[in-house]
């Protein structure tokens, strides 16, 4: 049988610094699944619409910058250990979606947004004080966000020209795997969200939409 090993609070705060420098360096994080976009064909997309499909994959990328930071948050004031350790899981293939949009975005010839240190200490504040809470509150706030994620992603991929297969598949695989996120958040015990908290923290997603769209 093997042991688990014990992290003391210095030894965490250094594992958080690492995480939050990979998410925010260009091309730090390695996907642990190759991006779906790889097996599908290029297209020809107009100059307004890379433009536009650039500007939805930055605020995806953003997302999942602000997933991240909310995980390791979350993982940094647990009490449980189990569900510790289902922040740190839902981190890692966040990872994945991160390298994903990544690439997308830089073969689009365009930019991750500048804004992106901001929202991720924003998010890792929210996701610590959520954990401090409960670890109920800490649950409910995944899948609340997870579902948030799930519309602006439905919403993207209406968007999307219908020749770009390659932003497609990134996004249908995103969505998938937000969707098992917010399920798994809510089997493990996690709070459901009234109504009137669900549309507060939609007003705060348009906020990062509208702003990373360009910047």
């Amino acid at each position: 049988m093997t042991s688990q090993r014990h992290y003391s609070p210095v030894d965490r705060l250094l594992m958080q610094a690492d995480s939050a420098l990979r998410t925010l360096l260009p091309f730090s994080g390695q996907p642990g699944r190759p991006s779906p976009a790889v097996i599908k064909p290029d297209a020809e997309l107009s100059e307004s619409e890379a433009r536009h499909v650039a500007g939805l994959m930055r605020i995806n990328h953003t997302g999942e910058v602000c997933a991240q930071a909310l995980y390791q948050g979350q993982a940094l004031t647990a009490r449980l250990p189990r569900v510790r350790e289902s922040m740190e899981k839902a981190a890692d293939e966040e990872v994945d979606h991160l390298a994903w949009c990544e690439q997308r975005i830089r073969q689009l010839g365009s930019h991750t947004s500048v804004l992106n240190p901001l929202f991720y200490g924003l998010s890792f504040g929210i996701g610590a004080s959520a954990g401090l809470i409960s670890d109920r509150i800490s649950l409910g706030f995944v899948a609340a966000t997870e579902d948030q994620v799930c519309k602006h992603l439905d919403e993207h991929l209406q968007q999307l020209p219908t020749q770009d297969e390659k932003s497609r598949a990134i996004l249908e695989q995103m969505r998938e795997d937000e969707a098992k996120h917010s399920t798994s958040a809510l089997d493990a015990g996690g709070l459901r969200f009234p109504a009137p908290v669900k549309f507060g923290m939609s007003l705060v997603a348009k906020v990062m939409t509208k702003t990373t769209y360009r910047i």
